[in-house]
């Protein structure tokens, strides 16, 4: 499993584009790997190696070569979630229930030893990603996403009404904060800092400002659950995806409020009592988006691009990639791209663009696993590569500026 380290990080890429997806002109994108088991969140080490999540526990790969291809892998735990970082000589990992540390070896490819255990005993059942992030004092962010849809007395159901106080939020549905070296903690000894964020699969440092950034999944159902006050289209598009800039005590509002993409606004849910998208209630304590994108997208990951080898326009700006939509049915399902969201002065600072498309594949699908591949992961390399992963036909992109 040991091997030498003396290849280039900046490798050159000579082979030909790979055209299965879109991007703007001037970029060109590589097949890193393939045929890889459900690859979730992926990071690069300083050296090149690329680690990332997979079914069956996590994969460590390397370009020996300098072709743009993993030609060497190696694969360690036994159990894959979907989070993964590095921190200060650690890879972090996601375990479903844990959040465990391996310690990297300057010569190794893979970590060998036993992890130590940071976080135990992750509540399980509902939204199951882990995912993490670090601020820049070196602090541990985890998310955990709802058990249920809306915190209804029977989830999903037609016209059940919520839980009131939604008891769901003091162990779900929230971003939890620890301590990066100490092992066995809990929910219960680390401090809740953020609430009312459904789903935060996205979670990310942003180095320009230090402040810590998220994506949130909206609820689902409104026109399939509320038929008497929502049309078809008004459960295609709402209620909105969310990018956040949170803080600690930050409170988003679910599952008693969503962004409505029609009215530009935090409005009441339907299940405590909202009128279809009018009343705002409780809704005007809590706090909005940054950026609102259309339902159901499903954003996976959030990434600050820190290189300069992209055009100077994505410097310090976010990309987010969303896994495409299921439940817009009978209607075509949507999402299943990479955008760009340009950020100055700590702001995000235009509209939003598609970078990467073209993963469904098709014209229209109407159920995910029609498409040919979902965006799922973002990294970047110490190059300045862009890295995507696609967890539903296992491939790993690698995007580079050619001009």
């Amino acid at each position: 499993m040991l091997i030498s380290l003396l290849f280039a990080t900046a490798v050159a890429v000579d082979s030909a584009c790979d055209a299965s997806i879109t991007l703007p002109s001037g970029f060109c994108a590589s097949v890193f790997a393939d045929s890889l088991q459900g690859p979730r969140h992926i990071v690069v080490a300083p050296n090149g190696t690329v680690y990332v999540t997979v079914t069956s526990g996590a994969l460590a790969l390397r370009d020996t070569k300098g072709t743009g291809h993993a030609d060497v892998t190696a694969q360690f735990g036994d159990r894959g979630g979907t989070g993964i970082a590095l921190h200060a000589g650690y890879l972090y990992v996601d375990t479903r229930t844990a959040i465990v540390r391996y310690p990297l070896a300057k010569d190794e490819l893979a970590p060998t030893g036993a992890p130590d255990t940071i976080v135990r005993d992750l509540p399980t059942g509902g939204h199951g990603a882990r995912n993490i992030a670090f601020d820049r004092a070196g602090l541990l962010y985890v998310n955990v996403g709802s058990r249920t849809n809306s915190c209804q007395s029977a989830d999903r159901e037609n016209q059940s009404p919520g839980i009131d106080p939604c008891t769901e939020l003091d162990t779900r549905a929230g971003i939890w904060r620890f301590q990066s070296a100490k092992p066995n903690q809990t929910q219960a000894t680390g401090e809740h800092v953020v609430t009312g964020i459904r789903n935060a699969e996205g979670l990310a440092l942003n180095p320009m400002d230090g402040k810590m950034y998220a994506t949130q999944h909206g609820r689902d159902q409104l026109a399939q659950n509320w038929s008497a006050l929502y049309t078809q289209a008004d459960g295609d598009e709402n209620p909105a995806e969310e990018f956040v800039r949170f803080a600690d005590h930050s409170d988003f509002g679910w599952p008693y409020c969503y962004y409505d993409n029609r009215y530009k606004k935090l409005v009441l849910a339907p299940e405590y009592g909202g009128d279809g998208g009018h009343k705002i209630d409780r809704c005007a304590s809590k706090e909005a988006p940054l950026v609102a994108f259309p339902g159901h997208w499903a954003p996976m990951s959030l990434m600050f691009y820190e290189g300069n080898k992209f055009p100077a326009k994505y410097r310090g700006g976010a990309f987010i990639a969303f896994h495409g939509s299921w439940n817009r049915a009978p209607d075509p399902q949507a999402g299943y791209r990479v955008v760009f969201v340009p950020f100055a002065k700590g702001n995000p600072s235009g509209d939003y663009e598609t970078f990467a498309n073209g993963f469904s594949g098709k014209d229209q699908i109407f159920v995910p696993t029609d498409a040919a591949h979902r965006p799922c992961g973002l990294a970047e390399g110490p190059d300045g590569a862009l890295y995507i992963t696609d967890d539903l036909h296992g491939r790993i992109w690698r995007v580079v500026w050619k001009g």
